[in-house]
């Protein structure tokens, strides 16, 4: 169940607790994103799956939040004796921030409609009926 907005402004807050508010990214998928940020080259699933400690179905699917998430990308890379395999990176992290101020905004527009939506309703043309 989400925090009320109250509350959420009285906890101390990190740069990665953005992509849980603003992605709904759990613990694991938080770790894998900062294992990917902090890796000098794209890693497999299955380095993914040893560094995290965890299967490989399990490092799948976080990878593939991520990914969803648009804060993860695959790409394609060729292996030495023919064949490829798929590595994952995060995305540009200016792009990610780009995004979150968007979705910061849009959330600001709407929640500043709501608030209008609200004084229109049980403003001072409301209480003035309720007196009558």
């Amino acid at each position: 169940m989400p925090e009320a907005v109250q509350e959420q402004l009285r906890d101390e807050r990190e740069c990665e607790g953005l992509l849980n508010c603003l992605l709904g990214l759990n613990e694991l998928d938080r770790g894998v994103f900062r294992l990917l940020a902090e890796s000098s080259e794209p890693l497999t699933v299955d380095h993914v799956a040893k560094f995290i400690g965890k299967e490989r179905t399990t490092a799948y699917r976080s990878v593939k939040r991520l990914e969803e998430a648009g804060v993860a990308v695959q790409e394609q890379e060729s292996c030495p004796k023919g064949g490829y395999h798929h590595v994952y990176r995060v995305t540009d992290p200016d792009e990610i921030a780009d995004e979150f101020q968007r979705m910061l905004n849009r959330w600001y527009a709407e929640t500043g409609q709501l608030i209008q939506e609200f004084r229109d309703t049980y403003g001072e043309s409301q209480a003035s009926e309720i007196g009558r």
